[in-house]
């Protein structure tokens, strides 16, 4: 059984990399996906939102509001945010693939935090995936509904391409001229290998 990571920038092509592992078998971990279900569900996570950021990311019914708790945290607290988050998203991502370990499957950890998180640390190799910043900007854009502003925010907010790529493995690079089946070859030739 293997754990690889995936990380790199949002808009990047990291799904289309995720896609690839999940045919050849891996258990997909979101790391995004589970930050979103401890916000729903985890109140020691929201307690220490609240504690950190204040009452005004709660809804009316009490709830975390995302949009809010983003607007508080990007681009200037975000270290902050991800002090609070993060070790309540490692716990979660370890009882899954100790989980994923028990049914004797490999694991592919998807996260832009892997490396600062230290998730990294739990994976036999780590994947980049990387793309230049203005494609990735209209994908997002186009993907997430937001306006040119805030996808920019988002952008700015995350490490630059060298960050990824000093801590990585590998980098699987998805450029401008790349069509999706294109580098989705290249992502199922690295990821065989690394799986095999």
């Amino acid at each position: 059984m293997k754990v690889i990571g995936i990380t790199g920038p949002t808009g990047a092509g990291k799904t289309t990399a995720l896609h690839v592992l999940r045919e050849l078998g891996a258990e997909v971990i979101d790391a995004d996906a589970v930050y979103h279900a401890l916000l729903r569900e985890n109140g020691g996570l929201k307690s220490a939102l609240v504690s950190a950021f204040g009452e005004r990311i709660l809804n009316g019914v009490g709830e975390v509001d995302r949009k809010a708790l983003a607007r508080e945290a990007y681009p200037n607290r975000l270290p902050e945010l991800n002090a609070v988050t993060h070790p309540f998203v490692v716990e979660e991502v370890d009882r899954r693939i100790a989980a994923a370990r028990q049914e004797g499957r490999s694991v592919a950890i998807d996260a832009i935090a892997l490396i600062e998180s230290g998730l990294a640390q739990r994976c036999d190799a780590v994947v980049a995936v990387l793309a230049p910043r203005e494609l990735r900007l209209r994908r997002i854009m186009a993907r997430d509904g937001i306006d040119e502003e805030y996808a920019r925010r988002r952008v700015l907010a995350q490490q630059g391409d060298d960050f990824f790529r000093d801590n990585s493995d590998h980098t699987l690079e998805n450029g401008v001229k790349d069509t999706e089946e294109r580098f989705r070859e290249r992502a199922l030739e690295l990821f065989r290998e690394l799986l095999a």
